[in-house]
C-alpha cells in the first residue's frame, strides 16, 4: 500500500509498504507507523532529510528541510549543524503540541533559538571562551537569515507609544499589558524583547 506522510513539511513524499495493514511496519529505517496516522521519527533526523519536492512557496519548516539537503550536498558542516539543530527544535515542539507547527509557531521556535545563542555569547564572553563565542556567533548569523526583518528602533518606539495609548497604561504596573500589545503589533517582524522591555519601562516611568 502507499502511505502518505501527514506532516506538512513532507506532504508530497510517499512511502511504500508491502503490507496492507494500517499499522504495518514501513520498509524504511528509523520510521514506523504506530497506529493510524501516528508517526514516530528517529532523532537522527534521517526521515527529515528525505528528498522532497514542494509546490509553491515554502513554510519555514519546509525551507529548513530543503536547505538541510542543500547543505549536505555542499558539505557545509557549520550550516548543516545549525539547520539540523533548528529541525530538531521543530520536531520537539511538534511532538509536544501533538500536531504540525503553524508558521508563527515555527518562527517563535526560531526566535527562541536565536535568543538562546545570544545569551550564550554573553556568557562565553564573560568566561573568556572566544572559541565558543565564534561558534555561537556563526550559528546566529545562519539562523537570522530565516528570521523576519528586524524592527528598527523607531518602529519599536512607535509601537510602544501606540500600545500605551491603546491600553491606557498609566505606570509601571501596566507594563505587562503594554508588552503584550507591543509584541502583537510587531508580529511578522523580529523584535528584541529586551530592547522592547527597556523602552516600555522608560516610557511608563516618565
Amino acid at each position: 500500500m502507499t502511505l502518505q506522510l501527514p506532516t506538512p513539511q513532507l506532504h508530497n513524499a510517499q512511502l511504500t509498504s508491502n503490507s496492507q495493514a494500517p499499522d504495518a511496519q514501513v520498509c524504511l529505517p528509523g520510521l514506523e507507523v504506530l497506529g493510524v496516522g501516528r508517526w514516530e521519527f528517529n532523532w537522527a533526523l534521517w526521515s527529515w532529510e528525505l528528498g522532497v519536492h514542494y509546490d509553491g512557496s515554502m513554510t519555514l519548516v519546509e525551507q529548513i528541510s530543503h536547505d538541510i539537503t542543500d547543505a549536505m550536498k555542499a558539505r557545509d558542516a557549520a550550516r548543516l549543524s545549525a539547520l539540523r539543530m533548528v529541525k530538531a527544535a521543530f520536531m520537539n515542539s511538534e511532538v509536544s503540541k501533538g500536531r504540525a507547527l503553524e508558521e508563527a509557531e515555527a518562527q517563535q521556535v526560531l526566535a527562541s533559538l536565536i535568543k538562546q545563542r545570544r545569551d550564550s555569547i554573553e556568557q562565553f564572553k564573560n568566561g573568556g571562551r572566544d572559541d565558543l563565542v565564534q561558534k555561537e556567533t556563526a550559528e546566529v548569523a545562519i539562523l537570522e537569515k530565516y528570521a523576519p526583518p528586524a524592527a528598527s528602533t523607531a518602529e519599536l518606539e512607535e509601537a510602544v507609544e501606540a500600545a500605551i495609548r491603546e491600553t491606557g497604561a498609566a505606570g509601571p504596573k501596566d507594563m505587562g499589558r503594554v508588552m503584550k500589545a507591543v509584541m502583537a503589533a510587531l508580529a511578522g517582524k523580529s523584535a528584541d524583547g529586551k530592547a522592547v522591555n527597556e523602552i516600555v519601562r522608560k516610557k511608563l516611568a516618565g
